[in-house]
């Protein structure tokens, strides 16, 4: 009798071994499954999803909660990831560019750091989707990105990069020989797209962040859009006529 009751128990232990590995890892994949839901912006798996997470039963050793919030807590950063970022190039939206463009002019003015910020207009995207369609104008708009990536490589650590909006994009950089090498890159920019015409052409704006005169990120957006319009204007300025300093 003994040793059948002790076979019994030993049984149960590894049918509850068992039961939490099933349940830790249909864990995992539901983070896995609910971080892509999000990304891709399905409302209803996302909800599918969290009430299956929330239904798992509990696992030996493990509360429910401790299961479940790591998940959870995933599912809102990946959510939040999707609230401040543009989808189509990547980059930051307006609301992210604004929100971690404050924090990083705050960190700028605590270290005493120069700070420039680029706003650029793509010039021809109306002439791109009224001649080639919607989609041509996509592509031009990753492309402007991915260029945009290119010339601030530290972008994530010491510089921010966002699309505003429409065909406008902005740039925050610490490194004043970057930015200003960039200006005069993108100022002279006339790469020949291979399904137009039409060049990818970008007029850009500069303005200084001076941390001994900070301002905040809107008024030095609105400093470095006048500038851009005024390179927009006489089509190409020189690099050091493309920084304006607010007032």
């Amino acid at each position: 009798m003994r040793d059948a009751a002790r076979m019994e128990v030993v049984q149960r232990e590894r049918r509850g071994e068992d039961r939490g590995l099933r349940v830790r890892t249909r864990s995992g994949e539901l983070a896995d499954e609910l971080r892509t839901a999000a990304m891709e912006g399905d409302r209803r798996l996302i909800r599918q999803l969290v009430a299956e997470l929330l239904g798992l039963p509990r696992v030996p050793g493990h509360s429910r909660v401790g299961l479940q919030l790591p998940v959870l807590i995933g599912l809102i950063e990946s959510l939040r990831a999707l609230a401040l970022s543009d989808e189509l190039t990547g980059l930051y939206n307006r609301r992210g560019f604004m929100q971690i463009g404050v924090r990083f002019l705050e960190v700028a003015r605590r270290e005493g750091r120069a700070v420039q910020l680029l706003y650029f207009d793509l010039n021809n995207l109306k002439q791109v989707n009224d001649s080639m369609g919607h989609a041509a104008g996509d592509l031009l708009l990753r492309e402007t990105g991915d260029l945009l990536r290119a010339l601030f490589p530290d972008y994530g650590v010491h510089e921010v990069l966002g699309r505003l909006g429409g065909d406008e994009f902005a740039a925050l950089t610490t490194r004043p020989d970057q930015a200003r090498r960039a200006a005069m890159v993108l100022g002279a920019c006339r790469t020949q797209r291979p399904y137009a015409n039409a060049p990818l052409s970008l007029s850009v704006g500069a303005a200084q962040f001076d941390p001994q005169r900070p301002v905040d990120i809107g008024e030095l957006l609105e400093v470095a859009e006048r500038a851009m319009y005024d390179h927009k204007r006489v089509a190409r300025a020189p690099s050091a006529e493309l920084f304006a300093q607010p007032a």
